[in-house]
């Protein structure tokens, strides 16, 4: 079998273009771009680089210690505005208002509701030569009976000095030490489904003694003094101490009463369960001689005060003081509340 015969060459045939040796391109570009590394002066280019990055660091490094130390700055102006412009509303005389002071919450030292803030908060109201009456704006179950004293004695200080009329005005709760509050005012407007009352003290606590022995552990507590180890959550309570705590709170117990009499005078109409710590409803209330009216904040500015403006007294922890307490008396906190746990309370 033979094989075809090709044509036989004349000579002028276009000869046909090799294909491009991609790889050996690539390697000349890339040698072409990329210097030697034993190129002249090469060590110079090095160091101008780590040095250019040094001088960026620096720079960075500088802009953001700048930016801190504007950022206390502001901090410290913002603080130190907040503490000066407290009383800046009330240092100016107004027109005429009713003057709103807020009690709201546990009735305590160191809490928004208590006597300090209280006090000073009704001051700074009744001084102000526009402020027509004072309101109590109270929502508030109870608190310390030393609180509550404070506030009741002062409130009749304050009427008989400035001759203006101060009324108490119940949200949703006004029981024990608000309402031992509330016994002070001129009037105590309450709204139909509020609770009122709970005219009474109780000191409450925890006692460990019988799962202690069924544990096993055993209470290891040093006192000198005879009834040093009173109220001991962990050593079992005598009869005669249990009778002196019982004494005790019936002292204070009568000490509200007292209060509650001489403050409603003969709008009262006492029952058997008065002064037993129930509450009632503001309905009931009314029907006791525990409250006068019923009424909210805006009904007593316009229709008892005549003066609808309302401004509020009520003086808080601004930020300043929120920010200073949180970071200077946080370690102090638990223990403080380990104390007052076992404090009465007019509930």
């Amino acid at each position: 079998m033979t094989e075809p015969q090709q044509p036989p060459s004349s000579g002028f045939e276009p000869k046909q273009p090799a294909a491009p040796d991609l790889w050996a391109r690539a390697a000349t570009d890339s040698g072409a771009k990329s210097p030697p590394v034993n190129a002249p002066g090469w060590e110079r280019e090095v160091l101008e680089k780590l040095a250019f990055s040094t001088l960026a660091e620096q720079r960075a490094a500088r802009r953001w210690r700048t930016f801190t130390r504007l950022g206390w700055l502001a901090f410290f102006v913002f603080l130190a505005w907040a503490v000066m412009s407290r009383d800046m509303n009330t240092a100016t005389k107004s027109s005429p208002h009713t003057a709103v002071v807020d009690i709201k919450g546990e009735i305590a030292a160191g809490a928004e509701a208590s006597a300090e803030f209280v006090v000073a908060a009704m001051r700074s109201a009744l001084e102000d030569e526009g402020s027509q009456a004072l309101v109590l704006l109270i929502n508030s179950p109870g608190g310390s009976p030393v609180q509550a004293g404070i506030i009741n004695d002062e409130i009749v200080r304050l009427k008989a000095k400035h001759n203006k009329p101060i009324y108490a005005v119940v949200e949703e709760t006004c029981a024990s030490a608000a309402y031992y509050i509330a016994a002070a005012a001129d009037r105590i407007y309450v709204d139909k489904a509020s609770i009122v009352g709970s005219i009474g003290v109780l000191m409450d606590g925890f006692g460990f003694t019988g799962a202690m022995e069924k544990l096993g552990v055993e209470r290891r507590l040093l006192t000198a003094g005879e009834n040093k180890g009173f109220l001991d959550p962990f050593s079992p309570q005598t009869e005669t101490q249990r009778a002196y705590a019982q004494a005790m709170l019936d002292q204070i117990h009568q000490q509200f009463i007292t209060v509650v009499k001489s403050g409603r005078g003969d709008r009262l109409k006492p029952t058997p369960e008065t002064f037993s710590g129930l509450f009632w409803t503001g309905q009931q209330a009314l029907d006791m001689g525990l409250a006068d009216h019923l009424g909210s904040l805006d009904y007593v500015a316009r229709e008892v005060v005549k003066a609808e403006d309302i401004i509020d007294y009520t003086r808080r922890d601004n930020v300043a003081e929120r920010l200073v307490k949180r970071f200077g008396a946080a370690m102090g906190t638990g223990a403080a509340r380990a104390l007052q746990s076992s404090a009465l309370q007019l509930r």
